[in-house]
């Protein structure tokens, strides 16, 4: 008879697995792409639906047909430009050279951040002028506006988007857009893939059975069931971090989707009746990612283009309805 195999179950790439930072993540890595514009953005989540779309995969046994499938619907407002951030590369590193602020920034940022009172916009865009050459990077600092959005918040999240092309046409198009507003239908576009990055739904302190997957032990177990046989080896006389599946923090941790198709980008809100339970309504634009992403209601999404994206691509599939109560 052959032998009775199993893999050891949940991922061992993350450890330890503690609670994450903060509420919503950083991105860290961006892709290298030749057209100037930012290539990220973000958005919150207020919930699933499904849609009725024609499969336009090659060789699916329903090509050509209507399919049902199931969409996130991130609920998008513009996010303002509050700043520039040049970087210089030395021998540790990217480093921080000069960061421009906006002449007016918006009172719900105080919230967040220290604003200064007198950001001298003029002399530092011309003092990075004149070393631009110098530098290596430049991106932009971004804030959410949640009082356009369907949550009930008035303090908004930061973070910081790269941009692509060249050094000088980053500059260029960051010194346009300081101070203004960026939309979503900007930097994406339907059909496209992005990497989607979020805090995943916290679950709190969680056994092994639950974390894991391990089996529950027979009745005939010694004091424990739902409990982990052994605790390692002897020869190591402890018990090696990593290696054994034991009781602690569950979810609430950062993780990353890949290439999550873009499937609708709309204006005019997309609200159920009576609204989205547990969020609220979505009163202007909006995203369709094909399938789910991490996260309960509410938690900001962030989402940047794909840094890996497949190489065989089905294009824009035609949605024939959405199927949402009005």
């Amino acid at each position: 008879m052959a032998k009775g195999h199993k893999p050891k179950a949940g991922s061992r790439g993350f450890w330890p697995r503690k609670r994450a930072k903060r509420i919503y993540p950083r991105i860290k890595t961006w892709p290298k792409v030749e057209e100037t514009k930012p290539l990220g953005f973000a958005g919150y989540k207020a919930g699933m639906l499904q849609v009725v779309l024609i499969d336009n995969r090659k060789n699916s046994p329903t090509q050509g047909q209507e399919i049902v499938e199931p969409v996130t619907v991130l609920d998008c407002p513009e996010l303002f430009v509050y700043g520039i951030r040049v970087y210089k590369k030395d021998i540790s590193g990217l480093k921080t050279f000069k960061t421009v602020f906006a002449e007016k920034l918006s009172k719900d940022l105080e919230r967040k951040t220290k604003i200064p009172k007198n950001p001298k916009t003029k002399e530092n865009l011309e003092e990075i002028e004149k070393k631009i050459e110098e530098m290596d990077d430049v991106r932009l600092l971004v804030h959410t506006q949640p009082r356009n959005s369907g949550l009930r918040k008035k303090k908004p999240e930061i973070f910081e988007i790269a941009l692509g092309g060249k050094l000088k046409e980053k500059w260029d198009y960051a010194k346009e857009k300081l101070g203004k507003t960026l939309s979503v239908e900007e930097i994406f576009k339907e059909g496209e893939y992005v990497d989607v990055k979020a805090v995943t739904t916290g679950k709190g302190t969680q056994g092994p059975v639950k974390r894991f997957g391990i089996k529950i032990q027979s009745r005939k177990a010694k004091e424990k069931r739902r409990h982990v046989g052994t605790l390692g080896d002897r020869r190591h006389a402890r018990v090696i971090p990593g290696k054994v599946p034991m009781a602690g923090q569950m979810g609430f941790q950062t993780r990353t989707e890949y290439n999550k198709k873009v499937l609708a980008i709309g204006n005019n809100g997309l609200t159920p009746k009576g609204g989205w339970l547990r969020y609220g309504i979505v009163p202007g634009k909006y995203i369709l990612i094909h399938g789910s992403v991490p996260g309960p209601k509410k938690r900001l999404i962030l989402f940047r283009k794909a840094i890996r994206p497949p190489k065989v691509k089905t294009g824009i599939p035609e949605i024939k309805e959405i199927l949402i109560k009005k």
